[in-house]
């Protein structure tokens, strides 16, 4: 099934969707793979997709989006 995203296949491209999303929006995210193990109510295996996003947010722009954003401010709020 191409839409089972709970299979490790699923899974997989679900991490690289997730991804790519935001690193196409300048945001660098990372997204782990958990072998949960056969769950009875599912009557199957499951690997849950973990990300460090907080509220699906990212926390931080990639390293060379911040670096090349940054500007140093002079006394009074100019740029340098």
């Amino acid at each position: 099934m191409e839409n089972d995203w709970c299979t490790h296949e699923g899974a997989r491209r679900l991490k690289d969707r997730i991804e790519a999303y935001w690193r196409e929006k300048g945001y660098s995210v990372e997204i782990n793979l958990i072998d949960a193990g056969f769950m009875p109510a599912m009557r199957s295996a499951r690997v849950d997709v973990r990300s460090d996003m907080l509220n699906g947010m990212p926390r931080r722009r990639a390293e060379s989006e911040d670096s090349s954003r940054r500007q140093t401010r002079r006394a009074g709020g100019e740029a340098a």
